[in-house]
């Protein structure tokens, strides 16, 4: 090398930092590759995506090629400034030094920091064709890349790491929310929001989503003739409950379509609504809403009676119910939880825990009362007067209107 002529030397030097390049940004390119836009690409038969995938499952093999080649390199540019820097000045004793600081600053910014940066902001740019160089050369290699692996698999084990069971974890539903929750370029918010209900669908149980047992609409048997017509002819419900005073005495469910045209028949009386009702169908409370949702769809129903462990009522679940936990807003414009210009909300104290938590992003605890005013009287173990302002699980709200039974209406203050 010392027969050399500078220019040859100076050429040689180029390489060895260019082929240092390489070695560096296609490193950090291969290691961070989005694993699951490389699946992506990988089924629509990308083939510079295929080679990187397989080289992928063994990152121990794929590290070793990279890091021999990167130390030879970077080895072989020292021998070579060496002997320019003693070419250059033979008479110099610290010409040597000097020439490894030089390469030192050159190497850290033209075949390190600047490749690796460029990697990481674009790592496809660089990953798939390094991926086409790199199989043929772990062919090559193999056998030294196999004698390094094996006291590096050796210590590995130490450690209890196992390099042969490199499976990519999976995205947990939190991780899924985050990604969702920052797609907001791809899908609009109302989208995201409904993905966030499917993905809530696991935790979710009928009680949470039922119409409590005071706020069910039905037919009483014990009531009027004259009052459960004017009830048919008006409810906004196109199925009601019928029963005998009392919920739990339940008869069946009443299609209104398939009465609607009796009522002025003049032997129109309570037995013909008995005798048109369906049986009913009860729902254990703690049911998975999704489920539940199987259920309807097998038996080819609609509505449904929630009991507790005891057989009591609880509440009544419907499919649209069931349908509004999944898809929300999209069915019905939100009335329940109102976003001021102040950046506050005013909300309905009678809107589940889970229904404001998904129009806020809030994380109000799920696990004990089901709506909002049962949080609020759980916390304050009373029903608060108009005016009282309490800090609701980290979240400040003022009580607007109530009534003797419960909290109607609040104010969430803007957080600070």
């Amino acid at each position: 090398m010392n027969d050399m002529p500078l220019s040859m030397l100076f050429g040689m030097l180029a390489v060895m930092l260019i082929l240092s390049a390489f070695f560096s940004g296609s490193e950090t390119s291969l290691m961070t590759l989005n694993r699951y836009r490389l699946k992506h690409l990988v089924k629509l038969k990308h083939k510079g995506a295929i080679k990187a995938q397989v080289l992928l499952q063994r990152p121990d093999r794929l590290l070793g090629l990279i890091l021999l080649g990167n130390n030879f390199v970077n080895n072989f540019a020292s021998s070579i400034a060496t002997v320019i820097a003693i070419k250059l000045y033979a008479d110099e004793e610290s010409s040597i030094a000097i020439a490894a600081a030089i390469l030192t600053i050159v190497m850290l910014i033209c075949s390190e920091v600047t490749p690796k940066t460029l990697a990481a902001l674009k790592p496809e740019l660089l990953a798939f064709p390094a991926a086409w160089i790199y199989t043929p050369l772990l062919k090559i290699f193999y056998p030294i890349v196999w004698f390094v692996n094996l006291f590096v698999n050796l210590l590995l084990k130490i450690v209890r790491v196992d390099v042969k069971k490199n499976h990519q974890h999976k995205l947990n539903k939190d991780e899924l929310k985050t990604i969702i929750s920052e797609a907001e370029g791809l899908m609009s918010h109302r989208y995201q929001k409904m993905l966030m209900s499917i993905l809530d669908l696991e935790t979710a149980t009928v009680e949470d989503i039922m119409t409590p047992r005071n706020e069910i609409v039905g037919i009483d048997l014990e009531t009027s003739l004259e009052s459960i017509i004017d009830l048919i002819k008006h409810s906004p419900h196109t199925r009601l409950p019928v029963y005998k005073k009392s919920i739990d005495r339940v008869v069946g469910f009443l299609h209104l379509r398939k009465v609607l045209l009796l009522l002025n028949m003049d032997d129109f009386d309570k037995q013909t609504i008995i005798s048109l009702a369906v049986k009913p169908s009860f729902i254990q409370e703690s049911t998975p809403v999704h489920a539940q949702i199987i259920r309807f769809k097998d038996e080819k129903i609609r509505m449904g009676l929630v009991v507790d462990e005891y057989g009591d009522v609880q509440g009544l679940v419907t499919m649209d119910d069931l349908l509004q936990e999944i898809v929300g807003e999209l069915i019905t414009e939100d009335i329940t939880a109102r976003k001021q210009s102040d950046g506050s909300y005013l909300v309905d104290a009678n809107i589940t825990v889970r229904e404001l938590n998904r129009v806020t992003q809030w994380s109000l605890p799920t696990e004990g009362p089901k709506t909002l005013n049962g949080l609020i009287i759980e916390f304050m173990e009373t029903i608060p007067d108009v005016g009282i302002s309490i800090k609701l699980h980290g979240y400040p709200l003022e009580i607007i209107k109530r009534d003797d039974h419960a909290v109607k209406l609040v104010k969430f203050l803007p957080q600070k």
